[in-house]
Order: C-alpha cells, then sequence, then structure tokens
C-alpha cells in the first residue's frame, strides 16, 4: 500500500508541477537577404496558423527573388507577392497569392500591436478579415500623442495599456491597423533596413522606382544578436 502511495503522489506531483510550469514554446526566427541589409524576424507563437505559413513558404523558396512592391515611408513596406518575381517595370502588382492555399483566418490578439517593426499580414477587404495567403508587411509607421490615441479608441472601441501608449508614442507604428490586420512577427534586427527600403524613391502605386528585391529567405533555428553574445544556425 505504501509503494502504491508513494507512486500515486508522485504522479500528482508531476502533473501539478506540468500543469503550474507549462512548456514555453520556443520561437521561430527568419531571415531576409536584400540589398539594403538583413531582416531578421521572430514569429509569434500565439499566431500559429500564420507562423506555420510564413515558415513553409520561407523553407520551400517562395520568398526568393520576390519584390517589396509597396513602399510608404512613415507607413510600411509590403512584399510577397509571386507575380513581382518576373514584373515588369510598369506592371500592376498587389494582387498575386500563393498557389493551391486558402486565405489565413485572422488571428488578432489584443497583445499584439501595430508598433515599429511588426511583420503582418496583407489582405483584401473581405468580411472575415482572412489574411492573404503569402503576402506581408513590415510597419516603420510614426509617432503618435495621447490625444490622436484616445480618438483612435473612440472610433474603434479598442483600449490601449499604459505601455502599449507608451509604445507608440515613443517608438512608433501604425495604430489604425489594429485589430483589422493580423500581427504575427517583429524584428529582432535589420531596423536600418527597414528605413532604407522605407526611404526609397517610389513611382505609380507606391512601387519602389528601383526593384528592392528579397534575395533569400531562410528559416533560423536560432538566433541571438551580438549584445547578447547571440548565434545563428540555419535549417
Amino acid at each position: 500500500m505504501k509503494k502504491i502511495s508513494s507512486l500515486v503522489l508522485a504522479l500528482l506531483l508531476f502533473v501539478t508541477t506540468v500543469i503550474a510550469n507549462p512548456k514555453k514554446e520556443k520561437s521561430t526566427y527568419i531571415k531576409f537577404e536584400t540589398a539594403k541589409g538583413d531582416l531578421i524576424l521572430k514569429l509569434y507563437y500565439e499566431t500559429p496558423k500564420h507562423r506555420d505559413n510564413m515558415i513553409d513558404l520561407v523553407k520551400t523558396g517562395f520568398y526568393d527573388s520576390i519584390l517589396f512592391h509597396r513602399v510608404i515611408k512613415n507607413f510600411m513596406i509590403q512584399g510577397g507577392d509571386p507575380d513581382s518575381k518576373q514584373a515588369t517595370a510598369q506592371q500592376s502588382l498587389g494582387n498575386g497569392e500563393a498557389k493551391n492555399r486558402a486565405l489565413i483566418p485572422a488571428e488578432f490578439n489584443p497583445n499584439l500591436i501595430h508598433r515599429k517593426g511588426v511583420l503582418a499580414a496583407a489582405r483584401d477587404n473581405n468580411p472575415e478579415k482572412s489574411s492573404s495567403n503569402c503576402q506581408f508587411y513590415i510597419v516603420q509607421g510614426k509617432t503618435f500623442k495621447d490625444t490622436d490615441l484616445d480618438m483612435m479608441e473612440q472610433r474603434s472601441g479598442w483600449k490601449y495599456t499604459a505601455e502599449q501608449r507608451n509604445s507608440y508614442k515613443t517608438v512608433g507604428g501604425t495604430p489604425h491597423l489594429d485589430n483589422n490586420y493580423t500581427v504575427y512577427g517583429e524584428l529582432v534586427n535589420g531596423f536600418e533596413t527597414l528605413d532604407a527600403i522605407a526611404s526609397v524613391k517610389t513611382a505609380a502605386a507606391d512601387r519602389p522606382e528601383q526593384d528592392v528585391r528579397i534575395i533569400k529567405g531562410t528559416v533560423l533555428k536560432k538566433y541571438k544578436n551580438k549584445k547578447s553574445k547571440c548565434f545563428l544556425f540555419s535549417l
């Protein structure tokens, strides 16, 4: 009886420990190489459908040679249209999708806002706000005042935390997109690259006059920057 009681007690302790300390999911990182520099992005585990779709596309080389076809300074840089790989100078872009893939259901999260550097999914005007299966944007944005954020809260019903407000006031972003487009990652290295791409001269439909292309996309098993003695491993 003592052995059985001990086993039961040990099992209960194990279950309690697992519940109290759930295993934290590891972050996945991707790297986009461009002529302006590299962009290293962390994908959020809170948005698994978008994360897994991005990982799969990067692994298959989908983004290699794709353009950032829409660039608006103090707003965002957008890419991912497969039609841009072989696009002519005057070709209209922004409607392409990856073949044999459905749109991705929205994964809105009140903790994931459009501050500078976040990765978010582009979409059309579908009522479900489902995301494009391949097109994305990275926010550059601008800073906002409390009065601006107050008006946005009144219009949208969205309530910002003190930390989120401070982020928009100091770092900047595009708060009017919150709860309308899915945020699923963030830039961890390459803010200079983001700013350089966002500053290029553009022509009609906000397309850069000189192509800005993703040379290669890579999924990284681990990432750490130089300041914290970090390292990179490619999958």
